[in-house]
């Protein structure tokens, strides 16, 4: 027999019965019942229930042994009778009847409890990881992210893409956060950066003549954590194809997503057919975000028209303003003073002045509220009309320049979905936001810059960006959303070098600039490249939308906390004098102000 276990605590049934067994694993729980010991035993496969009497070898172990120490148990399997048997547990029709134990290894006083899954502090739970991972929920998670992974891996084989690894040391560039920096010691004041994405290598191997690549690629940012967002690193299923259009890409990821989804999202249903296209602009007016969740049916309206003119004076002095619009939020079944009262303080809470309202009662024509008295049954009939709501009903506005209140608006649209149970939690929605905008207006700078990613191509191409507004211009971007969360941004690349410089040109970047940062790519370039596009989904958020998880750090193994540390190896940490030496650097105190 195996010097550690015959079989997993996972894996003994009704057939095994009058079997010797030898099993390892972690003490779960202990139960004292009159003079028998009860003991679940654990492994990654499973519990299996041990029973020992005071005359079993080790009782007198097994009475001292805290929980999460390690045994290894010798036995025979026994079926269990029937008002003893466990239905929710794959081992409870049987238990072990123990006849030698030893103790491999003991555990000290546990800081995290494992059994029960009891809610504690994150920061204890990442700083003992290692125990918090033995916690069932945790550690399904962990198994689901391996699983997920080699669905993602073999669906992308089936369809003709060849797994390639690109370099973790690289150059420094700007892909919209900060850079790992990796100080050489052979080139003093010289630096690598970790890679934010593999975006250069990717198009670099279709110009080597590779047709469709994928990897399981690692990226580096350093940005702040959110709840769908880890700070540090993080991975995602990196892809590129050769003589494509937007559509191919499309048809490639699409089956691959809707694939795992089915696979793993157990009866939840999954979009059929093409995911739906929506354009940016579309989007941002209909949800208000650029990632709508699609399970929230509200979709919002402008209703400028019925306000113009007329008798609820704020709003109309508001549309004097050339730029600005009124925009209605429909809530179907709001139609009550309270359900309206609680979203005006909730807008309040969200820090704005309050969130107007007209809703409709049984036996009152015309609808309630102030916003209905000062405009006028008329004009409120042709607005109920035209957003197909019914008594019962209420609507919200946003009013002003769409731009500064389109997200406030998507938010109130979650809110209403939210607390009138609206949305369908059951399923996955999917759809691409295409469309991007090729540049946005920089504020803070005065100039125009890339809104997206400065790669794509503009829908267009030379002669858009040659004749066109730049604020005007399109890009063959796109992002795919799931549930209300980005899993993805790609694009059809521009791989033309005149096109890239002048694209460049218009965000404010010199052409030698341009090419001191990019001139490995342009040079490819230059050789012949083919028309080429992509896109990365993100491999944590689609196991964190499988899992249920509210956090990312719930489906990856060694997470970061929100203030990028690892507290349970302790990095960041200081390095020795004589590393910094090697390296060529030193530590310089931050200025205090």
């Amino acid at each position: 027999m195996h010097a550690y276990r015959s079989d997993t605590c996972g894996a003994l049934r009704a057939s095994d019965v009058g079997r010797k067994v030898r099993l390892s694993g972690w003490v779960h729980r202990k139960r004292d019942h009159g003079g028998l010991m009860f003991i679940d035993l654990r492994d990654h496969y499973g519990v299996t229930q041990l029973v020992l009497s005071p005359t079993t070898p080790g009782f007198s172990i097994a009475e001292r042994t805290r929980a999460e120490s390690v045994i290894r148990i010798d036995g025979e399997v026994l079926a269990r009778s029937d008002e003893a048997v466990n239905p929710n547990l794959p081992t409870g029709a049987i238990e072990i009847r123990v006849q030698d134990l030893e103790l491999l290894s003991e555990a000290a006083e546990l800081p995290v409890p494992v059994f029960g899954e009891p809610d504690y502090p994150e920061e204890l739970r990442l700083k003992y990881r290692y125990l918090d991972l033995r916690r069932d929920t945790l550690h399904r998670n962990i198994v689901l992210r391996s699983q997920v992974i080699a669905s993602l891996r073999r669906r992308m084989i089936d369809q003709g893409f060849m797994e390639f690894q690109t370099p973790i040391l690289t150059a420094s560039s700007p892909e919209g956060a900060r850079d790992y920096l990796v100080p050489s010691r052979l080139y003093p004041g010289q630096f690598y950066a970790l890679p934010q994405a593999p975006q250069q290598f990717k198009q670099l191997l279709m110009v080597s003549g590779f047709d469709r690549y994928f990897q399981i690629a690692p990226c580096f940012r350093d940005e702040a954590a959110r709840a769908d967002r880890s700070p540090g690193e993080f991975y995602q299923l990196d892809m590129e194809m050769s003589f494509v259009t937007q559509d191919d890409v499309f048809a490639a990821i699409e089956p691959v997503m809707r694939g795992v989804f089915e696979e793993f999202g157990g009866e939840r249903p999954v979009t059929s057919g093409a995911f739906p296209h929506i354009p940016f602009r579309e989007a941002v007016r209909k949800y208000g975000s650029d990632k709508p969740d699609l399970r929230n049916p509200i979709e919002m309206r402008a209703v400028s028209e019925h306000f113009r003119g007329g008798g609820f004076g704020v709003f109309a002095r508001i549309l004097d303003n050339p730029k600005a619009e009124i925009w209605a939020i429909p809530a179907p079944g709001g139609g009550s003073r309270a359900f309206c009262d609680r979203m005006n303080d909730w807008a309040k809470g969200e820090g704005q002045p309050g969130l107007a309202y007209i809703f409709w009662r049984e036996g009152e024509d015309g609808g309630a509220g102030p916003v209905a008295k000062n405009l006028g049954p008329e004009r409120v009939e042709a607005m109920r009309a035209q957003l197909g709501l019914k008594t019962g009903d209420a609507v919200f506005f946003a009013a002003g320049e769409p731009d500064a209140f389109y997200k406030f608006a998507g938010l109130a649209r979650t809110k209403v979905g939210t607390d009138l149970n609206l949305v369908d939690e059951n399923q996955f929605k999917f759809c691409w936001i295409v469309d991007f905008p090729m540049y946005e207006w920089n504020e803070d700078e005065k100039k125009v810059d890339f809104s997206h990613n400065p790669f794509s191509m503009p829908q267009g191409e030379l002669e858009a960006l040659n004749g066109k507004d730049p604020l005007d211009i399109l890009a063959y971007q796109y992002d795919i959303v799931c549930n209300g969360v980005e899993l993805s941004s790609g694009a059809i690349r521009n791989h033309k070098p005149e096109i890239m410089l002048r694209a460049f040109e218009i965000a404010g970047y010199a052409a030698s600039e341009v090419e001191a940062r990019f001139g490995g790519m342009l040079n490819a370039f230059r050789y012949g490249a083919p028309p080429h596009g992509g896109i990365a989904p993100g491999v944590d958020r689609i196991v964190m939308l499988l899992a249920g998880a509210s956090s990312i750090r719930e489906v990856i193994a060694f997470p970061l906390n929100q203030q990028a540390q690892d507290l349970m190896m302790q990095a960041p940490s200081p390095v020795s004098d004589q590393q910094m030496k090697d390296l060529h650097i030193r530590v310089v105190a931050p200025i205090k102000i």
